[in-house]
């Protein structure tokens, strides 16, 4: 026993000085980069420094790796300016440290703030400047602005004017853009990625590059492919859409004895033919049922907006789903940053301040996985979600229906190839409370015997998944050095076609694979070829 605590000392004294040196090196290599710069103080933060832990856990949304086998970064940086990233670039190289860069914190794999070799973090949090022209109906945004943040702006500057990304406030722009981006606006105006015009990104050799200067393929890629695998991306310039002054939510909820199997499953026929002004989702849980305290049952919870009022609702619904039964006093009215609120789960008549609050407030640890689904699954195929939900504690499964824009976007136009093949895609979680290794195995186990009964119902050649739903199970990058090949294994899940482009884009911007992660993008050898733009 004494000499397990005395190997322990050791070793806590060791990573201690390794940490300072770090410390002292990176400092030292900053100050030569920048003769005036003068911020190490405010911007480097050691494993020793008393606000360390709360700026390493402050975005952190999955409770899950707060306490895992993975290391801590040897240092965080908290930039304010540009050069203060380059110079943390430079040095890291020269130090042969791994950089992540954190925009929100909302890598459901935890791949923004871990690593299992020695590293740093550049967390975004002091870049999220928001620039909007109403007139020109653009934005540019840094990439430590949240989507809470993004939707405050707007709104504030405009009553007809929004943007189309994803629900939860609290995500970075610079992962959510970079992924896909998925929202309510989307059978309307496609993805956030589709409506992305230029962006800044640093490259591994410390340039800034616009648009034009990266060049088209550059370009393409980060907008769906994961910016990390590129770069850093700094900031974005974003394509304002038009909305009516009036919007129109409702939530409808039914548990399996009021019907919800029949609903859920006649939805799956109608939901990606709906007019594109209207998106209606299906949010499945497990609640406590009527009667005894144990009698658990399953929900499905209709939730709806509508880019229009009530008196135009009414109609489309009886006559596309008239099953629902939606009536006029079911329904909200509100303004569209008024909806963005009412998505995230906010209550009536909360000041839209909320937007800009970074906690999350419900954290947990958790597991994700996504599919796609091109066929209706039929009512056994429901039944028996149902039955393994009724198995497990807190889980949920998020049903979002595409068709209108998204069907008429070619599935190359950006690396995010889902497109018109498919009726919904299906993110499931699982949620525990106690952070445990044996609490995460049983729940992680229990999700992943759902993603295998799901196997007959959903995508195939290859079964399709989202990249910003990250699901490491799928395959991962070996540490040392991995071929496209090996890659392919979970690459082609995430972008179907576009993964030899997007390994043969980062062959030409990061051919030594500095920028590389767990799912990072591996280089693709092209031989005779000096550049690709």
């Amino acid at each position: 026993m004494k000499h397990r605590i005395l190997v322990s000392l050791l070793s806590l004294f060791i990573s201690q000085a390794i940490s300072d040196s770090i410390h002292g090196d990176f400092t030292r290599c900053m100050s030569t980069q920048f003769r005036d710069y003068t911020r190490s103080f405010e911007i480097i933060f050691t494993s020793d420094s008393p606000l360390y832990s709360s700026i390493l856990q402050s975005t952190l949304q999955n409770m899950r790796w707060l306490n895992s086998s993975t290391s801590t970064p040897l240092l965080i940086i908290t930039p304010f300016h540009e050069s203060e990233i380059q110079a943390a670039l430079v040095c890291s190289k020269k130090l042969g440290l791994q950089i992540r860069v954190r925009s929100g914190g909302h890598d459901y794999e935890g791949l923004s703030y871990s690593c299992k070799t020695p590293f740093i973090i550049i967390d975004l949090t002091n870049l999220r400047a928001i620039e909007i022209n109403v007139e020109e109906e653009t934005v540019w945004v840094q990439s430590g602005a949240t989507l809470g943040e993004l939707y405050y702006a707007i709104g504030k500057k405009s009553s007809i004017h929004a943007f189309p990304a994803g629900l939860c406030p609290t995500v970075g722009v610079g992962g959510h853009f970079s992924g896909g981006g998925l929202g309510n606006l989307m059978r309307k105006y496609g993805l956030a990625a589709d409506n992305v015009l230029d962006a800044y990104l640093m490259d591994v050799n410390g340039r800034i590059l616009d648009r034009k200067a990266m060049g088209e393929n550059l370009f393409w890629a980060i907008r769906g492919g994961g910016g990390a695998s590129f770069g850093i991306i700094l900031s974005w310039k974003i394509r304002l859409v038009r909305v009516p002054q009036t919007v129109t939510a409702f939530t409808i909820s039914k548990t399996i004895e009021q019907g919800a199997t029949k609903l859920v499953h006649r939805w799956q026929y109608i939901a990606d033919k709906l007019p594109e002004d209207l998106f209606i989702r299906v949010i499945i849980q497990d609640v406590q049922g009527s009667g005894h305290r144990n009698n658990k049952t399953i929900q499905a919870s209709f939730n709806s907006l509508f880019l229009g009022e009530i008196d135009r609702l009414i109609p489309f619904m009886n006559e596309s789903f008239p099953e629902l039964g939606l009536l006029a006093e079911d329904c909200i009215q509100m303004s569209w940053v008024e909806s963005t609120l009412y998505f995230a789960g906010f209550q009536q008549g909360q000041p839209l301040e909320v937007l800009l609050d970074k906690t999350q407030p419900y954290k947990s640890s958790f597991k994700a996985k996504s599919d796609f689904v091109r066929e209706p699954i039929p009512e056994e195929g429901l039944e028996g979600i149902w039955k393994m939900f009724l198995a497990e504690e807190m889980v949920f499964m998020i049903m979002d229906p595409f068709g209108g824009k998204t069907n008429t976007i070619p599935v190359s136009s950006v690396p995010f190839p889902h497109r018109k093949e498919n009726l919904y895609n299906i993110q499931y979680i699982v949620k525990w409370q106690v952070n445990d290794v044996k609490a995460s195995h049983k729940h992680i186990h229990w999700i992943r015997m759902l993603y295998e009964y799901m196997s007959p119902y959903v995508s195939k050649g290859p079964r399709a998944a989202y990249l910003n739903y990250r699901d490491l199970d799928l395959g991962t990058n070996s540490q040392g050095s991995t071929s496209y090949a090996e890659a392919s294994e979970w690459g082609k899940k995430y972008f179907k076609g576009n993964f030899k482009r997007l390994a043969r884009v980062k062959s030409m911007t990061d051919p030594h694979n500095f920028f590389r992660n767990e799912q990072s993008i591996p280089p693709l050898p092209t031989p005779g070829k000096k550049k690709y733009k």
